[in-house]
């Protein structure tokens, strides 16, 4: 055969064969609260094996953004567009990934935490399990838990959250292969958000273990990261900030509290790990898995706050509602700067795990493009062949799809990247970001070689710091459609940043440790 026609012929089998190439499922995972630092594969002590392996056989992200707090992150996540862009909680400029993914033949389902406006049911997705609330009882639950827009309040004596999740996903599932379609499923982890709540056997696991205190703890995540490739050789670990209390400072009675309330949040990551493991063997067993893109991801940072109470009922029964505070949080987040809500890299940064069986170029690697979550839609779109709207009321979509970057391809990513959630601002636009703190004078960094944001360089670089100030503005005003009020210029000080909130109360003063 000539070489031309046969060149030619190969060629256009290609073509048919990747024209062929079904759809893949999608699942999309989104723990809720989980700090940067917080699983195994990003430096964490805590066991997630699952996750672990599924980064090994995947692409993790290195600098993956989210908004800084649960219900923005929810509406980028879903629609493609910047918070307010999109409607906000009420999601009316924008449509979600499982209308647009619905209209193209898939079927669509979730799981979890909703914390938007009306239910999943009104927004594309045929099924769903959950709670409408920001934050529930991981063993009682709450009033808002619906299933398909009807109330459902079958807490059995066993229930837990986490683990419910998961079960009602399996089924959703399950009717969606009996469809023949190809399904895209939202899982939304309510764990490890407050309050720290975990079986008993999963919390003793854990008991001990952070015993050495959160110094020692975030220089071991610290170490850790630097082997796993997470960071580069030449950072140095900042130190702990002046607003948490030195360990050896602490009483025995506060490092055996503050070490009992960080083993309940481990055990409750633990538990988020061992359900995706519990999935991923379903659809293994289903014959879906080498056919599913899974993303995994976090709302927002680890979570400074500090609101315990009932502390007399142990964390493994329901009522109870402990919490952990600003030093806790400073090792989720490690090495990075600050917490949830603000828009430094500790409130923004979120792990992404992309897996994908033969998809993926650079198995087991970082990938080290900033990404946002306003790209989930976009990628989805591209793997679905589905069509974003060009509708009157509709925003013109934001993000970028991630899918170049997992076949190892050039991808030209964002020109600037924005943040806001209320008087805490950033920009990012290529190595270089500003950043304000609740509203204070804006602060620049070269996140390349400042990724802890210690070396602020606004007063050395003013005009590059106005410049992108004056961006922020304009995105904020006309993409954003940000009120005026939650546009006003920052003031001309900037004091150490801390707040009020992020400082523990002596709230383990009459607390006993429950008997395992």
């Amino acid at each position: 055969m000539n070489r031309g026609i046969l060149w030619c012929s190969m060629l256009l089998m290609a073509c048919i064969a990747q024209a062929e190439e079904p759809r893949p499922n999608i699942l999309l995972i989104m723990a809720d609260d989980l700090g940067f630092a917080d699983l195994g594969c990003y430096g964490a002590e805590i066991e997630t094996p699952r996750l672990d392996a599924l980064a090994d056989q995947g692409l993790r992200f290195s600098q993956f953004y989210s908004t800084a707090k649960c219900h923005s992150s929810r509406v980028s996540l879903l629609t493609g567009l910047y918070c307010n862009q999109a409607g906000g909680a009420k999601l009316n400029r924008s449509t979600t990934i499982a209308e647009v993914l619905g209209k193209a033949g898939y079927f669509t389902s979730m799981a979890g935490k909703w914390h938007l406006s009306k239910e999943p049911t009104d927004f594309g997705f045929q099924r769903y399990w959950g709670h409408l609330s920001g934050k529930t009882d991981f063993f009682i639950g709450d009033e808002t838990f619906r299933l398909n827009g009807e109330v459902w309040d079958d807490f059995d004596e066993g229930f837990y959250t986490t683990d419910a999740n998961v079960d009602w996903s399996m089924k959703f599932i399950k009717e969606a292969l009996a469809s023949k379609k190809p399904f895209f499923h939202y899982l939304a982890f309510n764990a490890p958000h407050y309050p720290l709540q975990a079986p008993k056997d999963d919390v003793e696991k854990y008991w001990g273990r952070y015993d050495s205190g959160w110094e020692e703890i975030r220089k071991a995540r610290f170490q850790k990261q630097k082997k796993l490739g997470v960071l580069p050789e030449s950072l140095e670990l900042p130190p702990m900030p002046d607003h948490v209390t030195r360990w050896e400072n602490l009483t025995d009675h506060q490092r055996e509290f503050e070490s009992f309330r960080m083993s309940v949040f481990a055990a409750m990551v633990d538990r988020v790990d061992k359900n995706i493991g519990r999935l991923v063997d379903f659809l293994e067993e289903k014959e879906e898995l080498d056919n599913t893109l899974i993303l995994f991801c976090s709302d927002n940072g680890a979570c400074p706050f500090e609101r315990s109470e009932n502390m007399h009922i142990p964390p493994w029964e329901g009522k109870s509602f402990y919490l952990y505070d600003a030093s806790w949080a400073t090792v989720g987040n490690t090495p990075l700067l600050h917490y949830k809500q603000t828009q430094h890299e500790g409130g923004i940064s979120s792990p992404l795990i992309v897996h994908w069986p033969g998809h993926i170029k650079n198995t087991g690697g970082w990938e080290r493009s900033p990404g946002h979550l306003i790209d989930v839609m976009a990628t989805c779109i591209d793997l679905g062949k589905a069509e974003y709207p060009d509708s009157k009321g509709i925003e013109p979509l934001q993000g970028l799809s991630l899918t170049p970057l997992f076949r190892g391809e050039e991808h030209k990513g964002h020109e600037d990247i924005y943040f806001q959630f209320s008087s805490c601002r950033a920009l990012r636009k290529g190595d270089w970001k500003v950043v304000s703190f609740y509203g204070q004078k804006w602060e620049l960094y070269n996140i390349a070689e400042d990724r802890c944001e210690q070396n602020d360089l606004a007063d050395q670089f003013p005009e590059q710091t106005a410049e992108m100030a004056n961006r922020w503005h304009e995105l904020a005003e006309k993409t954003d459609r940000l009120p005026e009020k939650d546009r006003r210029p920052v003031t001309d000080e900037l004091t150490h940043p801390t707040r009020d909130s992020w400082h523990s109360a002596e709230v383990s003063e009459g607390w006993t440790r429950p008997a395992f």
